[in-house]
């Protein structure tokens, strides 16, 4: 199967989605957070330095769940040009 390459839109909104997880992750360290997302360190560090721009869903969903992070939250902050705001840690949990 060939891979499409990646639209530079995909590649921006990938480069987003690694600075809210960042953020999100704080002063916690990269190792515990994949740990207990269930993915490798190798796969966090890709994701939030932008060299994978389209991770799988449920690799997010596990990690934003280990942030407290709404996936509600993370979607409206990827898809805004300027990256939007801070995420909140304190908005509730998308089922």
């Amino acid at each position: 199967m060939v891979r499409l390459p990646l639209t530079p839109a995909e590649v921006e909104r990938g480069q987003r989605l690694g600075a809210v997880l960042r953020r999100a992750r704080g002063a916690r360290s990269m190792l515990d957070t994949a740990l207990d997302a269930g993915v490798s360190p190798e796969t966090l560090r890709k994701i939030e330095s932008g060299r994978v721009a389209t991770p799988a869903f449920p690799t997010i969903a596990a990690i934003a769940d280990v942030l407290s992070l709404s996936l509600d939250v993370v979607w409206a902050e990827i898809n805004q040009p300027d990256g939007g705001a801070e995420p909140s840690s304190s908005s509730p949990r998308a089922a």
